[in-house]
């Protein structure tokens, strides 16, 4: 029973600690300071929270390594749930967010454990407040490097067994989807809008198109480069402000602070046996403190939305219809 009380203690104090973080570093008068999207709350937090968590827990309970490591997952849970609850966060960044905050939440248990065999006492509130101030040494350092813009390459490509006009009409406009058309399963579970069609005015150098998705996206491209039934290329514009709040997670939405789809593709050649290879890539640009990390992520959607595309054009391509 008292091993519950201090377990309960250390969780609901390391949840606690972790929303009030979450709604520090969204205030807007103190973002040129601090930002959820940083290292600083990414690492920081988590391991913040793993620390408070082992850190009021029975020093008999610290002997096996393991608990000590895993117990901090529940604090990191229960800090899921309450944020989802009170609508502070979203599920597309719990879930690209999420290994992280397990593994910094495990290191934070196991320094906590390291702590208590070298002491005693689980109430030296001193050392636990310098602890808790991690985060806010770590996001002057940030600032001092700044954010790194980089661009990246979301590459994907299929055969298909079709003549090329009937490949280059389905390329160049994308008629009506339907739902149950849509494979693109891992970017509809974080939210992202699903494709409706795409039109395009002039099939030359100049063209307009629009990429039109539900949920009120719609992309503006411009074609920059054509070559009837080889190459088609056009810039990606998408105005973050005519997208509804509800449509997209405002730290993931494409044309937003953080990630940008620059331009798309469309590269066609003949693969032999009656079939042509069609490519599609994209670049697409990020601006975090954390690029090593978030771009795994932001490729991972791209060649989602991008493959779902291509077996679009593949199936009524091979039906003709």
């Amino acid at each position: 029973m008292k091993e519950q009380k201090w377990l309960l203690i250390g969780v609901s104090t390391a949840v606690l600690v972790g929303f009030l973080f979450r709604l520090l570093f969204e205030i807007s008068f103190l973002r040129s300071f601090t930002s959820s999207m940083s290292i600083g709350f990414l690492f920081g937090v988590p391991f913040i929270m793993g620390f408070i968590t082992v850190f009021f827990a029975e020093k008999r309970d610290l002997e096996n390594v393991t608990t000590s490591m895993f117990t901090p997952w529940v604090s990191i849970f229960a800090l899921l749930i309450v944020t989802i609850l009170f609508n502070t966060e979203g599920w597309a960044c719990w879930i690209m967010a999420l290994p992280v905050f397990l593994i910094s939440a495990s290191f934070g248990g196991y320094f906590a454990r390291k702590y208590r065999e070298w002491t005693n006492k689980r109430n030296n509130g001193i050392k636990l407040s310098l602890i808790v101030l991690i985060p806010f040494m770590i996001v002057p350092l940030e600032n001092l490097a700044g954010r790194s813009l980089t661009t990246y390459k979301a590459y994907t490509e299929i055969e298909i067994h079709a003549s090329k006009e009937q490949i280059w009409g389905n390329v160049t406009r994308v008629r009506a989807i339907k739902q149950k058309q849509d494979s693109a399963y891992f970017t509809r579970f974080l939210g992202f809008p699903r494709p409706i069609q795409a039109v395009l005015d002039t099939e030359a150098v100049g063209g307009k198109r629009k990429a039109i998705f539900d949920k009120g996206l719609i992309f503006d491209e411009q074609v920059t480069a054509y070559e009837p039934f080889k190459l088609m290329s056009f810039t990606i514009h998408a105005n973050p402000y005519t997208i509804p709040s509800t449509t997209m997670d405002k730290h993931i939405v494409i044309g937003g602070e953080f990630f940008d789809v620059l331009n798309g593709t469309y590269i066609l050649e003949p693969a032999g046996n009656g079939e042509y290879k069609l490519r599609l890539y994209s670049n697409f640009k990020l601006h975090t403190t954390f690029n090593f990390y978030a771009h795994i992520w932001a490729e991972w959607i791209m060649r989602d939305i991008q493959k779902n595309i291509l077996k679009i054009i593949k199936e009524r391509s091979e039906s003709n219809t």
